[in-house]
């Protein structure tokens, strides 16, 4: 008995030991299994990042700091830094989204989406500078409580949000753990479920389009209306340095007035373009890496050099704002020490970031790498139709202006190039102007004195004819005044505004019904009429002489009145291409023609 019941308990035994075993093996496999697979993910993820900061070397920036020998780290991106509280979630795994006003760890409450998305861009499209909110007239001081002043409590974190304040001033909010920037005061219930809302829809419909969002990507989220459910959005990615979004899209803005893009290596500086602009709307939190800086510095140097060695430099600044640029590029980087390298500079950010804005956005508008490039300023890149026409009364007006009309069409061609503006050289172009028509008002009051004065003489009263002429000579004088002190203070008044502003007056012109033309035409009087001015009175001088004087003052002065008028009319001849060696040679062959003609023709008969 004690033998069959001792068989019977170490067969238990083995049973037990035997269950134990599966089950430890089978838990140790499913840890295995897990970390395997987990060391696969970290070793593709590795080998992700790896492939594109190799492929983009020039262009993109790894996500993860670099280790200096010093044992401090330096940010590679501008992209803010992670929370430690943040989780580390994966819009490509259906990981819940925590609700905004919870913390990092709680679950979703499963909220309907009834925001509607909107694709925008940064730039014009988040309307900072537009919003025009009022603050309360009140003529009462503000009551200071005792003890040193204590702001924390207005700037407490509110359901994830953080207010910061912009260097320009003003305030905005960013979400900790979902990396969501927006302008909206958030600290407002209504306003703080909106954006809630929209975040949670955003990146669900991003999991949708299985759109891999990497750890460093922000959103941004603006209100179009104040009780509209539409919002709007963009995502940016700090590798590529791009905004995207989760649906195709297509924008006049993002374009610029742009024709012909066709390719993505182009579109793609517009996109880096809105990109530095997002970096200069919300600078704060962010670390300045210094090859940032030093690519930046680059650039300047290059537009300088280009700014001194051509008269064609694509750079849309003038030289002594690039040398500005430089200097300031300078102290950047001598700021830039191992000390200050990760730390928060929000001011230098968006100095860098302003800059970089705008010498992207040169590249695109310049079709920078495309077959089609523009390399000088004042070439066109597209048919000749949109160039000056050449049409007969314009060529008849240039004759009667003195062909001032010609000139100024040719430098406003340079200036306003594919409907653009080139703002440099649209500010030497109207300093020049200004100059010009400070000089045909002290010409045109001294011509009207010579009018006025010619008329009191007394032989002058006998001849009609002459003050006639005096007269056209005194309203050509004084239309020239008048014009010349009309535009300068218009140009004073306005054209010497903002780059937007001046384009937007040359597309008024240039869709009048002359074209630019008729801003050549209008340029152009204050020269012209000043100079019929003088005609008339020179007709009148002469008038008075060859009508008054005896025969010895005629033989006298009238060879000396040719030799006056070919001088005068040769300066207008050769503005008009018409020279004296040409009309010699089209009278020698017309002659020849002749001459052949005349010998051949008895031959023939």
């Amino acid at each position: 008995m004690l033998g069959a019941r001792g068989y019977s308990y170490i067969c238990m035994f083995r049973s037990c030991l035997r269950l134990t075993v599966k089950t430890t093996a089978f838990r140790s496999y499913r840890i295995l299994f897990s970390v395997l697979l987990r060391i696969v993910r970290h070793c593709q993820s590795v080998f992700n990042g790896k492939e594109r900061s190799y492929r983009e070397q020039n262009l993109a920036l790894s996500s993860q700091p670099v280790t200096k020998q010093d044992g401090l780290t330096a940010p590679v991106t501008l992209a803010v830094p992670r929370s430690p509280e943040a989780p580390e979630t994966n819009i490509q795994f259906p990981i819940p989204i925590p609700e905004l006003n919870q913390g990092p760890n709680d679950a979703a409450s499963g909220q309907s989406f009834d925001i509607i998305l909107t694709p925008i861009i940064p730039e014009p499209q988040v309307s900072r500078y537009d919003r025009n909110v009022h603050v309360q007239d009140k003529d009462e001081p503000f009551e200071i409580k005792k003890g040193p002043l204590d702001c924390s409590e207005e700037l407490v974190v509110v359901g994830g949000w953080e207010s910061l304040t912009h260097p320009e001033g003003a305030l905005i909010f960013y979400h900790l753990y979902k990396r969501v920037f927006t302008d909206a005061d958030v600290r407002n219930p209504g306003t703080a479920v909106r954006i809630g809302k929209a975040v949670e829809k955003a990146y669900e419909e991003a999991r949708n389009a299985n759109i891999f969002l990497d750890p460093s990507v922000e959103l941004v989220l603006e209100l179009m209306e104040k009780d509209s459910e539409e919002c709007g959005y963009y995502f940016v990615d700090h590798e590529k340095r791009i905004i995207f979004w989760f649906q195709d899209h297509k924008s006049d803005l993002l374009m610029c007035n742009i024709c012909g893009v066709e390719r993505e290596s182009h579109v793609r500086y517009a996109l880096e373009s809105q990109y530095w602009r997002h970096v200069e709307l919300f600078p704060n939190k962010r670390s300045l890496p210094t090859d940032v800086v030093i690519n930046l510095k680059e650039i300047v140097m290059h537009a300088h050099a280009e700014n001194i060695t051509s008269e064609t430099c694509l750079a849309p600044f003038a030289a002594d704002e690039v040398a500005s640029m430089l200097s300031l590029v300078d102290l950047l980087i001598s700021s830039d020490t191992k000390d200050i390298a990760h730390k928060e500079r929000e001011h230098s950010v968006w100095i860098v970031a302003r800059l970089m804005r705008l010498f992207c956005n040169a590249k695109f508008v310049n079709f920078c790498g495309q077959p089609g490039a523009r390399l000088n300023v004042d070439q066109s890149l597209y048919r000749e139709s949109i160039t000056h026409s050449k049409r007969i009364f314009l060529r008849l007006m240039n004759v009667m202006l003195f062909g001032s009309p010609d000139a100024q069409s040719k430098a406003l061609h340079k200036i306003w190039v594919d409907d653009t503006i080139v703002q440099p050289q649209w500010k030497n172009f109207i300093d020049r102007l200004t100059t010009e028509w400070n000089g045909y008002t002290i010409f045109s009051t001294v011509m009207l004195a010579v009018d006025i004065s010619f008329l009191g003489v007394s032989a002058v009263q006998t001849q009609t004819f002459a003050i006639i002429l005096t007269y056209l000579s005194t309203l050509c004088a004084v239309g020239s005044l008048l014009v010349s002190l009309i535009l300068a203070g218009q140009v004073n008044d306005s054209r010497r505004g903002s780059a937007e502003a001046v384009a937007s007056f040359m597309v008024g012109m240039s869709h009048s019904m002359l074209g630019l033309e008729s801003l050549a035409l209008m340029l152009s009087l204050p020269f012209a009429l000043l100079i019929w001015g003088m005609v008339f009175f020179a007709a009148a001088l002469s008038t008075l002489i060859f009508r008054t004087s005896g025969v010895v003052a005629v033989s006298i002065t009238s060879p000396v009145w040719v030799a006056v008028f070919i001088l005068v009319t040769w300066p207008v001849l050769a503005a008009n291409h018409i020279h004296v060696s040409h009309l010699r040679s089209w009278i020698i062959e017309h002659v020849s023609i002749t001459d052949s003609y005349t010998v051949t023709t008895p031959s023939i008969v």
